[in-house]
């Protein structure tokens, strides 16, 4: 069987199959289709936030966002990108964190610039991020600390995303939410919970997705339920 290997994904062995007129099987078709939907999600993650920075910036307003939610996000991105990058996994399996990184932060700073004026606590929370973020990125910490703060890491994630469900549901509105971001974001997470268990990353990885599908499929069941239809103009009189 001639090898055909490109950035990890074997395509000598499904190649081969279809070349003889067969179908190419499990064990051969799994890993290809991982490490192919691997990729595209990481493609995918390059733009996920851009729909909601957009709407924010086109709006100039952050309402209905919950702060704390995005800035909650924000250090969860940054504890998975760092345990990923410690644990050696192949950047198809999590390349996704270090755009998503890049945007969360963006996002945040866009959410800082719209709610003027600035707190000292908003300001000290923006240093102690910068202070301590790079240190946890470069992995020098104590291993068992590390293992602890991802353990930790779902539980950010969640409460990122429940005070952002409260806010809705109590508003009965999903203000300046983006729907393709969140779409996004759940179609994502489902993928990455096949990927993770496909490229036997530790199973923390693939519940920490399972969790993504959960908390982004209610806020984006909560844009559907309580979006509020475009008024129709009225037609004129003759």
């Amino acid at each position: 069987m001639v090898e055909l290997k490109f950035l990890g994904m074997d395509f000598g062995c499904a190649l081969g199959s279809l070349s003889n007129g067969q179908f190419p099987e499990k064990d051969c078709l799994l890993p290809l289709i991982s490490k192919l939907l691997g990729y595209a999600i990481v493609a995918a993650s390059t733009t996920v936030k851009l729909p909601q920075i957009l709407k924010i910036v086109q709006h100039k307003s952050v309402r209905g966002l919950s702060v704390v939610a995005f800035e909650l996000e924000l250090i969860g991105y940054t504890i998975a990108l760092a345990y990923c990058l410690h644990k050696g996994l192949p950047f198809s399996a999590f390349g996704e964190y270090a755009f998503l990184l890049i945007q969360a932060i963006t996002l945040v700073a866009i959410i800082y610039y719209f709610t003027q004026p600035l707190g000292m606590k908003t300001w000290m929370k923006g240093l102690l991020y910068c202070a301590v973020a790079p240190t946890i990125l470069a992995g020098q910490i104590d291993p068992v600390l590390f293992e602890a703060l991802y353990a930790s890491q779902h539980a950010v994630f969640l409460f990122a995303r429940i005070p952002q469900i409260w806010k809705n549901f109590k508003g009965k509105s999903t203000g300046e939410l983006s729907f393709l971001t969140f779409f996004m974001n759940f179609a994502g997470s489902m993928v990455r919970v096949f990927t993770s268990l496909q490229e036997k990353a530790p199973m923390s990885v693939a519940l920490g997705s399972a969790l993504g599908v959960l908390m982004n499929g209610t806020i984006l069941s909560q844009i559907i339920i309580y979006q509020k239809p475009t008024p129709q103009k009225e037609k004129k009189k003759d």
